[in-house]
């Protein structure tokens, strides 16, 4: 199906993820198996960058979170970090003044104390002149972590009951939440990993308690905005219950204990 087609589905089926999240995997495998270096791979798996936000743009998608680098990823050899760092501070140079165009928000979370000044800077410079945009708020996770993230939520509050901000008894899953880096963003409603891995590498494990898992068996450099909508299309006939049952209207249904 044309994307126009699955565009036009996705459209009538209402129900569009707000959220949407992407573990960006198989940049390495692309590369390999056409016998080029890994980071080749990288460099052509920004094509897929731009599908994917022009995609959700299109589609009404809010909110976009792309996981970009891990702090796991720093044990990758020295030559493969520096040329991913590389290629991002490419990307911004290129792609600000269009995002911009596009009404796209970005923001780079993670921690960047391992990051290098000139990519700190180049980050300073696309957050800054994309800060406004309505149309799409692009999430760039960067030397992030899930349990690191939970961490400094837990670090920040107990902070704050030493200084007497806070009681203990203050600790519930809304006070850590604005603690996050995601704090103030709905968590994502659907989370796609490519490549056909079945697991979530250490990405956003608070967050992502109740998102529909999507796993496509496509490289990442292969991805399209097709791939992008099919999703969507199978994310709109999963029932999401929350922890309650089918069809289940009304959150008091009364008990009896």
């Amino acid at each position: 199906m044309e994307s126009s087609e699955l565009l036009a589905k996705i459209k009538h089926g209402g129900n569009i993820p707000q959220h949407i999240a992407i573990i960006m995997d198989g940049n390495g495998r692309w590369a390999e198996n056409r016998n080029l270096p890994r980071t080749e791979g990288h460099r052509a798996g920004m094509k897929a960058v731009r599908e994917v936000i022009e995609g959700s743009i299109e589609a009404g998608v809010e909110v976009l979170t792309l996981f970009a680098f891990s702090k796991e990823n720093w044990k990758r050899p020295r030559l493969e970090t520096d040329a991913l760092m590389r290629l991002l501070r490419l990307y911004i140079r290129k792609e600000k003044r269009k995002l911009q165009e596009k009404g796209v928000e970005v923001h780079v979370l993670g921690d960047l104390t391992d990051v290098g000044k000139n990519t700190r800077e180049a980050i300073s410079e696309i957050v800054d002149e994309t800060s406004g945009g309505s149309n799409l708020r692009l999430n760039l996770m960067l030397s992030y972590s899930g349990r690191d993230d939970v961490l400094k939520a837990c670090r920040v509050f107990t902070e704050e009951v030493l200084q007497g901000k806070l009681d203990l008894t203050d600790l519930n899953e809304e006070v850590l939440s604005h603690r996050l880096f995601t704090a103030g963003m709905p968590d994502p409603d659907l989370l796609i990993r490519t490549s056909g891995e079945f697991r979530v590498s250490n990405f956003m494990l608070w967050q992502i308690a109740y998102t529909e898992l999507s796993i496509v068996h496509t490289l990442w450099p292969e991805f399209s905005r097709e791939h992008l909508f099919e999703a969507i299309s199978n994310y709109q006939l999963r029932d999401r219950r929350f922890g309650m049952i089918s069809g289940q209207d009304n959150l008091d249904i009364g008990r009896t204990n």
